[in-house]
């Protein structure tokens, strides 16, 4: 499936692993997030981490009203504030969609699929 973004020009289609690069990346720039989960947990291992090749198994994308709507699973580290971690996580998706592919962001609904230790706490 194809994002489709329609401009006076025509039509734009970008693929969903593209946006989803674009999420996972600017879900790696967020302090907290220790990486991106598999939507299916059941088949991908519990604990797993996903790789920047793989961004497109944790990130689901759906077009609702011309707007993308994004699921994002993460792995938060312990002792981070989700809620902290989920609202600047919101911004920083809805930032890079609007800036970098020139469309308006819907929703964007943050799953935390399991939090993990940190190595540098102390």
């Amino acid at each position: 499936m194809a994002v489709t973004i329609k401009t006076k020009h025509g039509e734009i289609e970008i693929s969903t692993n593209t946006v989803a690069t674009i999420v996972g990346g600017a879900a790696s720039d967020i302090y907290g997030i220790v990486g991106m989960a598999s939507k299916n947990q059941l088949r991908d291992g519990m604990n797993t981490i996903l790789n920047r090749e793989d961004f497109s198994r944790g990130i689901v994308i759906h077009q609702e009203d011309g707007k993308l709507a994004v699921d994002v699973y993460i792995i938060v580290g312990y002792g981070i504030k989700i809620s902290e971690v989920a609202r600047n996580l919101k911004e920083k998706v809805k930032y890079n969609l609007e800036t970098m592919l020139g469309t308006p962001a819907g929703t964007v609904n943050i799953y935390v699929q399991g939090i993990k230790v940190l190595d540098d706490i102390e």
